[in-house]
């Protein structure tokens, strides 16, 4: 496979997340395949904050902390990732900012703070003026930069503009004839595709991260109504669709706090109107009682529930995969939910939708459960929207407030009857409660012509994983001949799937960014034995050499 990875680190707040996003659109337009993670405080402006960006010849999910490019853009950022650096990584920096004793063969300096300064231009420009050094160093022609910036970003015009396409001049000027040209270093590497660069002829995939593509996978199913209050990581979403609210013809809605996002999806259900919700676990702690309430009175609500490290605040702006457990038991009494964990944008999308779908067939409540990582993620989207989630409407899918007779009910949080009205009798407290669980066994069936369990390669061991582990999963597992066995639906757990991707296997390997193993847990309750688990709980994804490291040890 070719691939390179580019990090470019600096201070939260000033720009670096822009720069991120042009280098992924210039390396998607270019014919890349995309991945990027971006690690940043939960502060608006302050502290340190760096990106990573992978470009590969085929599809990737994952990163790798040792760069073939860094652009470095202030001294703590050399000071925290040299370490990962290799005698080939090409820095790019600001020696304004930066020492660098002794300065190593393949180092680039520009003082990029005067230059910006001479220029009238802003902190925040520094960034992507190191963006248009690489390019240059790279052999990306300007015009192909200037492109994609125009494309993506109509309105980075003038200083900006100018003062890139400035230091794009002089960083040709900083290459001395003995040093190592940029271009074969990263060949040597089995990159050779990147001596074309200049040419841009080849039509990229869009690039977007998890919340984007959940945002259509909604959209695609019928969504009307959105109903969040901000919350890392799912924000996006909101976001996303306030933009898109006339377009679409949405209703965006922000209410008060959590409680009240909840009950205002659950009024949209009442009325028909298909709708969803977007939180985090300490926001989703707050909607539990609400969660109740979709199962009782039968109003379908879709929940984006996207994990960050906890417990109560944690690290807000942080990954962690720890709420599985509690999503699959939240809320008291007896009622069913559909839960499902994607593991990259192509997932997030289609399962979203078959979320709304199956919410509303069933009139139950469903959760998408993601992560830091899968939501603000960047991929490559490789999907076509067109045919996709139209398989179904929904079969049988009526307003909640009528009956086949036309009649208006109540929705009544209430032991009631067919009418909505309140009973407390003991037959039909058991006539209900068996017809609430019995849509797990219909969702269940129903979910069979779905892929609940995917396997890629082959082996008697096996790495176990769900949600945005997959895609670091995956490589690992090429290089050690393993195979992944990946669960997308949790509720109702998929049994039958689990045991026929286990055949042959003798040993189970869960990789999960929690402490517990959570999905080992899981499949221990139903009779499935994991014999060892790589855990990752420090608030940052898996990097490929964490999990080469971790699979090394466990199987010696």
């Amino acid at each position: 496979m070719n691939q390179f990875t580019i990090l470019i680190g600096g201070t939260n707040g000033y720009g670096i997340n822009d720069a991120c996003i042009i280098l992924c659109r210039l390396f998607s337009r270019l014919g890349y395949h995309i991945y990027s993670c971006n690690d940043f405080p939960s502060v608006i402006k302050g502290q340190h904050q760096y990106a990573v960006v992978r470009a590969a010849s085929q599809k990737i999910s994952a990163h790798t902390r040792k760069p073939d490019w860094a652009l470095i853009l202030d001294q703590e950022t050399l000071d925290l990732h040299h370490k990962d650096f290799s005698e080939n990584t090409i820095i790019i920096y600001d020696t304004e900012k930066v020492a660098i004793e002794p300065v190593p063969k393949n180092a680039i300096g520009l003082p990029l703070s005067k230059i910006v300064k001479d220029g009238r231009g802003a902190t925040e420009m520094r960034p992507t003026c190191l963006v248009a050094a690489l390019c240059q160093q790279m052999g990306i022609k300007w015009k192909v930069l200037e492109e994609v910036i125009k494309k993506h970003h109509p309105n980075k015009a003038g200083i900006e503009m100018e003062l890139m396409q400035l230091v794009y001049g002089q960083a040709a000027e900083q290459i001395s004839p003995k040093q190592t040209s940029p271009k074969q270093t990263v060949a040597e590497k089995g990159n050779e595709a990147l001596t074309d660069l200049s040419i841009p002829d080849q039509s990229g995939l869009p690039v977007m991260n998890g919340c984007q593509a959940i945002s259509l996978g909604l959209l695609q199913t019928g969504l009307r109504a959105y109903v969040a209050y901000p919350m890392t990581p799912t924000s996006p979403i909101l976001e996303y669709l306030a933009g898109l609210e006339k377009e679409a013809g949405l209703q965006v809605v922000l209410p008060e706090s959590e409680i009240a996002v909840i009950m205002t999806a659950l009024g949209y259900s009442y009325m028909g109107v298909r709708n969803a919700i977007g939180t985090s676990g300490g926001g989703f702690s707050l909607m539990v009682e609400g969660l109740g309430l979709s199962g009782m009175s039968e109003l379908p609500v879709v929940a984006i529930m996207g994990q960050r490290t906890g417990p109560s605040t944690g690290m807000p702006t942080y990954t962690a995969q720890t709420d599985l457990l509690f999503v699959l038991h939240a809320g008291h009494g007896e009622f069913c939910r559909f839960v499902v964990a994607p593991g990259d944008a192509e997932e997030a999308f289609y399962w979203s939708g078959i979320a709304m779908n199956k919410a509303w067939k069933f009139r139950m409540p469903a959760i998408v459960l993601i992560d830091r990582t899968l939501g603000l993620g960047l991929y490559s989207f490789d999907i076509d929207l067109s045919p996709v989630l139209t398989e179904e409407k929904a079969d049988g899918e009526q307003n909640p407030t009528k009956l086949k007779t036309g009649r208006a009910i109540k929705a009544n949080s209430y032991l009631h009857d067919d009418f909505g009205y309140a009973r407390e009798n003991p037959e039909l407290a058991t006539a209900s409660t068996d017809n609430l669980l019995q849509k797990l066994n219909l969702l269940a069936k129903d979910l069979e012509k779905h892929e609940q369990v995917k396997v890629y390669g082959k082996g008697k061991t096996a790495l176990l994983c769900w949600g945005s582990t997959k895609g670091v999963c995956i490589e690992i597992a090429e290089k050690f001949g393993l195979k992944v066995i990946q669960v997308l639906v949790v509720s109702p757990f998929p049994k039958k799937a689990i045991a026929k991707a286990l055949q042959n296997v003798e040993r189970i390997i869960a990789v999960e960014c929690n402490a517990q193993g959570q999905l080992a847990i899981l499949l221990k309750q139903n009779g499935f034995e994991v014999h060892d688990k790589i855990l990752k709980y420090d608030g940052r994804p898996f990097a490929l050499e964490d999990l080469e490291d971790e699979v090394e040890k466990v199987m010696k």
